[in-house]
């Protein structure tokens, strides 16, 4: 039985895999999406304490 784990790698290995891959890195790169993932971060922070 296969794990997550190996489902997962085998998914990033093929094709549409590796178009994911290359969606997130150009989105990652963005600043208003990075200014998004810091304000969401800070969110999960504060409601944590």
């Amino acid at each position: 039985m296969a794990t997550l784990m190996d489902k997962l790698r085998g998914y990033l290995r093929s094709p549409q895999g590796q178009q994911t891959m290359e969606k997130a890195k150009r989105m990652a790169s963005d600043p208003q999406n990075q200014e998004k993932a810091r304000r969401f971060l800070d969110k999960l922070r504060t409601k944590r304490h």
